[in-house]
């Protein structure tokens, strides 16, 4: 539960942006999309991931839940080859109707604070505090989406996720 410092590099994955809150339609959906169209690919299989922003002057936790902007993502081993994404989505379309959002993107993080929050979702908020102390004691600020990695599946009893903001210097 230590925070520290790490550099991330550029990374691809399957993406669906969306809007709304954990576990809702529009979350759901996205999810079975992305694995339907990964496994299409006959991509080895991936934790899912999130990146979370709101749009909103308050801070995220004061934020209605339905209002939290994310892009949920799996991590490729390479960048599909050309078509590649498009005949999978085809493949797909019989088990999740969103497949039509699922993209290929890579992007970089650059320098995170990085935590492993074990426990409850909902306790986050207690990581979450840790890596703001982090990055004040270093004189970072948030630099981009907060980045979760769900490492283990969402019904596990013991629920582990790494937690990861980008930074810079203030």
């Amino acid at each position: 539960m230590t925070p520290t410092l790490v550099t991330h590099g550029p990374v691809t994955c399957l993406n669906v942006t969306g809007l709304g809150e954990p576990g809702g339609a529009e979350y759901g959906s996205a999810v079975a999309a992305l694995f339907a169209v990964a496994a299409a690919l006959d991509s080895p299989p991936a934790m899912l991931e999130g990146r979370w922003w709101v749009e909103d002057e308050r801070p995220p936790f004061e934020v209605p839940r339905e209002q939290w902007r994310w892009h949920l993502m799996l991590n490729l081993p390479a960048a599909p080859a050309p078509g590649a994404v498009e005949r999978a989505r085809l493949r797909a379309r019989p088990a999740s109707a969103a497949v039509e959002r699922v993209q290929v993107v890579t992007y970089t993080e650059g320098e995170c604070v990085e935590a492993l929050h074990e426990g409850p979702f909902s306790t986050e908020y207690v990581t979450l505090k840790l890596m703001e102390e982090f990055m004040t004691e270093h004189g970072l600020e948030a630099a981009g989406p907060h980045h979760e990695l769900y490492l283990t599946p969402p019904d596990a009893a013991e629920l582990r996720t790494l937690l990861r903001q980008p930074v810079a210097p203030r």
